[in-house]
């Protein structure tokens, strides 16, 4: 049973930065790895897509603005998100781009001033 722990969320201003991370207890080596995000009451969408050699796309409205990548040997996958908005807040997850491993908790960014 893969896990999935995400960290870096937190209270954020307009403008500001954020730095997510995300470790998956099982390898993650040949699989293209996503961030996704929920707000309350609304469907959790795809944010941004890493493949296995580091090709990415993005949702139109972040495009510019976040950076995702990826350290195989650890694991891990990384969000780095910048000039966040208000309408970045949500609660951001990880995991594999067609969602097919059990949800971690997430983790909050909420960007208000």
């Amino acid at each position: 049973q893969v896990q999935l722990v995400e960290s870096g969320g937190g209270l954020v201003q307009p403008g500001g930065s954020l730095r997510l991370s995300c470790t998956v207890s099982g390898t993650i080596f040949g699989i293209t790895m996503a961030w996704y995000r929920q707000v309350p009451g609304k469907q959790r969408e795809l944010v941004a897509r890493i493949t296995t050699d580091r090709s990415t796309n993005y949702l139109d409205s972040v495009k510019g603005r976040f950076t995702t990548s990826r350290q195989n040997v650890k694991g891990a996958v990384y969000l780095q998100m910048d000039s966040l908005k208000p309408e970045d807040t949500a609660v951001y997850y990880c995991n594999n781009d067609t969602s097919t491993w059990s949800w971690g908790q997430g983790t909050q960014v909420t960007v208000s001033s």
